[in-house]
């Protein structure tokens, strides 16, 4: 099991009374009152400083050293503006990039799509990142997976989307973190999942909702939520089987089960009951795995869809839930991954997912927002 928390894209600036970094230094409190010794690491996916300031990175560095779990943090076209990361890397993130480490003992690869480019949006990984790129997803076992992180989804790649994203679903690569778009949205190319997280300043959706998203590899399982700012109570995250959403092998049994389906779910902050349901059966208590980790098992299920909730309750009476849709497939023969078309663009959003904070406005320089 690997757990781990991102943020959204800071835009931290004096431009607007350093708002944002008001509201990060809020979202550092809530994830270490909760989450932070439960998780593996924590990332901040780029456009950290809004104007690649000295200033700016020096407040959100000060922010960030609050976080009491290992945070990586990316560069974003705006981190970029003064055209080098000079400043980024000495006052905010002084380890090299590219960079693998094995965490929890899946490899987390860690990128630099700015450098390469001219300034702005002209996101490239440049031939030398893309050489060890190949390399080091060589070297990783596909079977195991891996994790990769970078400011945008390879479609907003100016040269050399096709060759990335085919690498990431040819390598076993699970999931893709990425910030720039501003709001939540989480695509599935047949392959590999990508999770974007809603922005922390410029928001346009949700009211200007800040917060955070909690994700889990649980064998080959990908699993993702948002949780807004100020959320009070527990949280939950069923981390298998995968929600059909978030299917990309349905050859693989935990990801689509065979009647029998063992529910697992991660509770983040205290519980004092957590119950499980199934379709349109009775809520049954879950049990506790370990620290945090809860599960539940149920027999004899029909193919097709069934709806999966989890819910806690603290011992204030304060409940979260998390809902799934598992596919249950009995059949002998399983279809097998075909060839997908545009491999890690946006075509492939889910585009709503109310329950797991993804609106569906698309509101951001991506899609149907403000260009910022």
């Amino acid at each position: 099991m690997l757990r781990w928390l991102q943020f959204g894209d800071l835009h931290a600036c004096e431009g607007d009374d350093w708002a944002s970094l008001a509201l990060f230094e809020r979202l550092v409190a809530e994830a270490n009152a909760g989450f932070a010794e439960r998780l593996d690491f924590a990332v901040l996916p780029g456009d950290n400083a809004n104007h690649a300031t000295p200033e700016q990175f020096r407040r959100v560095a000060e922010t960030s050293r609050h976080l009491k779990t290992p945070l990586h943090v990316l560069p974003g076209d705006h981190d970029f503006e003064a055209g080098h990361l000079q400043d980024f890397r000495a006052l905010l993130a002084p380890q090299a990039l590219p960079r693998m480490e094995v965490i929890a003992g899946t490899p987390c690869l860690f990128l630099d799509i700015v450098s390469a480019g001219a300034g702005g949006p002209d996101f490239r990984l440049g031939r030398e990142q893309t050489a060890w790129l190949r390399r080091a997803l060589g070297e990783i076992d596909s079977a195991r997976g891996a994790l990769v992180f970078m400011h945008a989804f390879p479609g907003d790649l100016k040269e050399g989307c096709e060759e990335v994203a085919s690498l990431f679903a040819q390598s076993g690569v699970r999931y893709v973190g990425t910030g720039h778009t501003h709001y939540n949205d989480v695509l599935n190319d047949g392959h590999v999942i990508y999770g974007a997280t809603r922005s922390t300043g410029e928001i346009e959706e949700a009211g200007g909702e800040p917060g955070f998203s909690l994700s889990a590899l649980d064998g080959d399982v990908v699993s993702w939520r948002f949780r807004a700012m100020g959320q009070p109570g527990p949280f939950v995250l069923i981390t298998s089987p995968s929600d059909l959403r978030l299917v990309t092998d349905y050859t693989s049994r935990t990801q689509v089960p065979e009647g029998r389906v063992e529910l697992r779910a991660e509770i983040f902050g205290s519980a004092v009951s957590v119950t499980a349901r199934l379709g349109s059966g009775e809520d049954v208590p879950m049990s506790r795995a370990s620290e945090g980790h809860w599960s539940a098992s149920f027999e004899g299920l029909s193919d097709g869809l069934h709806t999966a909730v989890v819910t806690a309750q603290d011992d204030h009476g304060a409940k979260d839930r998390d809902q799934i849709d598992i596919l249950v497939r009995n059949a002998r023969e399983r279809p097998k991954r075909a060839p997908t078309l545009a491999l890690g663009r946006d075509v492939h959003s889910v585009r709503s997912w109310p329950s797991h904070g993804i609106v569906g406005g698309r509101l951001g320089p991506n899609a149907n927002g403000r260009k910022w």
